[in-house]
């Protein structure tokens, strides 16, 4: 292992670099819903739009996964990964000319191809550099990482609209982290580039397992799991704020939510060791994801901070144990990429429409009660897919 290294930076540079990537692979979705009222007065947006900013980086995660890896054949997994970040960079500083809707639009995309491509590539890449007894560090700092940045921008963001002067100055802001993960990237891209010149691979792109039982029930639960999380994203801190709450502390709830998700995606997966039957972890977190959905629809006045942290540990949970299901039923790493790659296109396809389909309940209905009911009724069918899948199916191969 270590002859195969020599062209590799060391570990801790390496660990660094990822986590100064992925902590910018949510800030362009988790920084706009606290400040999604100031958006729609200024321009105009109704809130079927305003969700669409939210929904079209998921959008864009789902339609670039495949894409991501026929980039990473070209020019190496960690220099796409280097061309993912400068496109969030890039995106989140065009935020910052806002005051025009098609500009908001345009910058949300470019920052949305970046994040497919970064979500796509790291987990793999993650596999290749690391020994496979810091595999799982790693893989908790990757995930600390992300939702540690998703935490922040939605707490900070109101606080950051004040300080700077404007919403356009609070969104364009977060485009700093994206120049310091391309400047800490740049060591393991070179390093990986030296690697691969000297132990050549040939990878060819393979087509992604449409015709899979097993692969299409993963792609469900995912589908299912992500329509509910980014419409919680999106609608979390609206709602409070609709209900008289001060922005701030309603961004404060939304990164209460996101802070759950930190234990409880770095728990689930390791609870996986000693559970055999995915079922019992998936149904768990499944029902504290419906608990915590039927309170913001039913009792949302009554325990807020409580909802909103059930919430986020169900969704915590129920995202790092999609991300296991692909590599517990795939026979071979290449096997769980294209896993990956199909059902990433399908769920984020279908959850890029949960955001502005909420958005839209809201305009018709004229508040947020129907949103909450109708998430906690697809809950269920999270529940159902769970319960499907069980041990023994059919690995993708």
């Amino acid at each position: 292992m270590t002859a195969r290294r020599h062209h590799l930076p060391p570990l801790w540079l390496m660990a660094l670099g990822l986590v100064a990537v992925a902590v910018n692979l949510r800030t362009a979705m988790a920084s706009v819903p606290p400040v999604v009222a100031s958006i729609g007065a200024d321009l105009g947006l109704s809130n079927a739009a305003l969700g669409a900013l939210t929904a079209l980086p998921v959008l864009c995660m789902g339609v670039f996964a495949p894409l991501a890896q026929r980039v990473a054949i070209r020019i190496g997994a960690a220099g796409a990964i280097e061309v993912s970040v400068v496109c969030v960079a890039v995106g989140l500083a065009l935020r910052f000319g806002g005051g025009q809707a098609w500009l908001l639009y345009v910058a949300t995309f470019v920052a949305g191809v970046g994040i497919a491509i970064g979500g796509t590539l790291l987990p793999g890449l993650v596999k290749e550099l690391f020994p496979p007894e810091r595999a799982g560090l790693v893989t908790g700092l990757y995930m600390l990482a992300m939702m540690g940045g998703a935490g922040a921008s939605s707490a900070l963001s109101v606080p950051l609209q004040g300080w700077l002067g404007s919403w356009q100055a609070s969104l364009g802001s977060w485009s700093l982290l994206g120049v310091v993960g391309a400047l800490a990237w740049i060591p393991v891209w070179r390093g990986h580039t030296r690697h691969r010149a000297a132990h050549p691979v040939v990878v060819t792109a393979a087509r992604l397992p449409w015709t899979h039982l097993t692969a299409w029930l993963i792609a469900a639960y995912l589908a299912v799991q992500s329509i509910e999380f980014y419409s919680s994203l999106a609608w979390l801190s609206p709602t409070y704020a609709a209900r008289g709450w001060d922005p701030t502390h309603a961004g404060y709830l939304l990164s209460a939510f996101t802070a759950a998700q930190l234990v409880s995606g770095l728990l689930a997966p390791a609870l996986t060791d000693r559970v055999h039957d995915r079922r019992i972890l998936l149904v768990a977190a499944s029902l504290l994801g419906l608990i915590g959905q039927a309170g913001l629809w039913l009792a949302p006045g009554a325990l807020p901070w409580a909802w909103a942290v059930v919430l986020g540990l169900g969704q915590g949970a129920a995202f790092a144990l999609g991300l296991v299901l692909m590599v517990d039923y795939a026979a071979t790493p290449s096997a769980s990429a294209r896993l990956a790659g199909m059902a990433f296109l399908f769920s984020y396809g279908l959850a890029s429409l949960g955001p502005a389909t909420m958005g839209a309940v809201r305009d018709a209905t004229g508040g947020f009660d129907a949103v909450w009911m109708s998430l906690t009724l697809l809950m269920f069918g999270q529940l159902a897919v769970a319960f499907l899948l069980r041990p023994g199916l059919r690995k993708v191969h």
